[in-house]
């Protein structure tokens, strides 16, 4: 009996995306935008990728100290067995926040190389091939300082492509916020309109202020309205505002989403494959939601969301693209692009795993830092 090709090696390597305008968030500011982007092998020469935010934080070296070790040497076709194996080892660190975001992230490369091995699509190695349209949703108004003017121009120019989903960032101040929603609303009025507050209120009484001044909107939902860690405080903000709440963006690991749904906290779980453990964990995410009558909606990562969540089950939760160029998720922007017919995509390209991550050209254009030579022999 032939044994089945092992884990030899994982690299990292970091790529930073200068944002042309910065954002500005209340104490939350970027400058860029950098991805860490994670390579897998296996002693058959066969390789998985994957790519997520790092927010500024030290994946590399998360993944290089404490999860690397519980990899190498182990099946490349078995990622569940390595990523409990790798969870279990570090509660203090792998439970939550960047450490299962680094996880989440290597379990993704390793599903990828699993696929790869087999030669096939990561929706048949989850159980289901069947090839379905996905509602999209357009992240417009970016950066946040765009005119009310401009993010209306967006709207008119994608409707005309076949997009009918729009999300909207908050702007530096609330005044010119509710402007934009309004210009995005007036420009698609038949149209499905959300609004990301990205965790800048502080408390339940200003989402309701808020609230009061947009309702007449009729908007999908507001989304991340406050820091995540206060389940009480996000259903206070629920039972003070009109508009649906979304939340779980950013989250994962130690009790995500137990804690959104046992609160009634939520309309709609936000999900996220590169936070919440990545393919090995998301089912028992799925299954959550599920039994507490909750929709769930994906964090951007088309790429990823789309192939996954169908496989699961999942068959009407919108996919999230930003508008290449617009420094919104600038590595999804040079890889395969969706074709959007009256509001839903097309399947995206079937391939083994994951299909191709990597467009080798736009990242040599960015400021790569590469110290284990992941990208040398791409």
């Amino acid at each position: 009996m032939t044994s089945a090709p092992a884990i030899t090696r994982i690299r990292s390597a970091r790529i930073l995306y200068e944002l042309e305008v910065p954002i500005v968030y209340g104490s939350w500011v970027m400058k860029h935008r950098e991805f860490v982007l994670i390579r897998i092998d296996a002693d058959d020469g066969a390789k998985g990728f994957a790519y997520c935010l790092t927010r500024d934080g030290p994946i590399p070296e998360i993944v290089s100290r404490t999860i690397s070790p519980h990899y190498i040497g182990s099946s490349a076709v078995d990622p569940e067995k390595s990523f409990y194996s790798a969870l279990f080892s570090n509660h203090a660190v792998h439970a939550a926040g960047i450490g299962m975001r680094s996880l989440s992230i290597v379990d993704i490369a390793a599903w990828d190389l699993s696929c790869r091995i087999k030669g096939e699509p990561i929706s048949e190695a989850l159980g289901n091939t069947k090839l379905v349209r996905l509602p999209a949703t357009a992240i417009i108004g970016y950066p946040p300082t765009l005119s009310a003017d401009v993010v209306a121009d967006q709207v008119r120019s994608l409707w005309a492509k076949g997009w009918r989903r729009f999300k909207v960032p908050i702007s530096p101040n609330l005044d010119m916020t509710v402007d934009r929603l309004r210009a995005a609303r007036q420009a698609a009025p038949e149209g499905w309109v959300g609004f990301d507050a990205n965790m800048v209120f502080r408390s339940s009484a200003e989402v309701s202020d808020f609230d009061a001044r947009i309702k007449d909107l009729k908007l999908g939902w507001i989304e991340d309205l406050v820091p995540p860690g206060d389940a009480d405080l996000v259903a206070q903000c629920r039972a003070g505002a009109e508009t649906p709440v979304a939340m779980g963006d950013e989250q994962g690991g130690s009790y995500y989403p137990q804690a959104l749904l046992s609160h009634k906290a939520v309309d709609v779980l936000r999900i996220d494959l590169t936070t919440n453990g990545g393919v090995t964990r998301m089912p028992h995410v799925l299954a959550m939601a599920k039994s507490h009558g909750i929709q769930v909606a994906p964090h951007m990562y088309p790429h990823l969301h789309s192939r996954v969540l169908p496989a699961l089950g999942i068959v009407d939760c919108p996919i999230e693209w930003g508008i290449p160029g617009s420094g919104v998720h600038p590595m999804d922007d040079c890889i395969e692009q969706p074709i959007i017919v009256d509001g839903l995509m097309e399947p995206l390209k079937l391939d083994s795993g994951f299909g191709n991550l990597i467009n080798l050209d736009w990242i040599s254009k960015q400021q790569v830092y590469d110290p284990d030579g992941l990208l040398e022999d791409l």
